[in-house]
């Protein structure tokens, strides 16, 4: 098996692009893992999935995952992540970054001043990041869109 530590190609890079507003149906009611009550099926509003996923348009853009370095975190391969420039990066939060030239998608763990990349795999170790190297922050990942199997 190869390891692939950082797991995201450039050219899978997509900028968010508004396009005309998506309303549909949202069920207010919440659907039980159990069964679910016939009665309960009516729609109460309407939901955009642009609304609910993208809060700053300009610093948002998309990225196509490759690899499995983060499936802990339930992101696996081939899954589109929404990535906003917008929002802090931080002890714990899930960023795509660019170490060295190599992009990534990882976890951020600073401690003590020190910044290290992890991966939501065992197989792969955190990737401390020392001082002679270059790491840029592209942005937080904020949703996960991945089809169901």
């Amino acid at each position: 098996m190869e390891l692939r530590p950082f797991g995201l190609r450039a050219a899978d890079v997509i900028p968010y692009a508004p396009g005309p507003p998506l309303p549909l149906p949202l069920l207010l009611t919440r659907v039980p893992a159990g069964f679910a009550s016939p009665a309960d099926d009516h729609v109460d509003c309407t939901l955009d999935l642009n609304d609910l996923v993208v809060k700053h348009p300009a610093a948002t853009f998309f990225v196509r995952v490759e690899g499995d370095s983060m499936t802990g975190a339930n992101i696996t391969d081939g899954d589109i992540l929404v990535v906003d420039r917008a929002v802090e990066p931080c002890d714990g939060k899930i960023v795509v970054a660019v170490l060295d030239g190599e992009l990534a998608v990882k976890r951020i763990r600073i401690r003590d001043g020190r910044v290290c990349l992890v991966s939501e795999n065992d197989l792969y170790p955190p990737i401390p990041v020392e001082g002679e190297q270059e790491l840029v922050i592209w942005g937080v990942v904020t949703h996960v869109v991945h089809a169901c199997k």
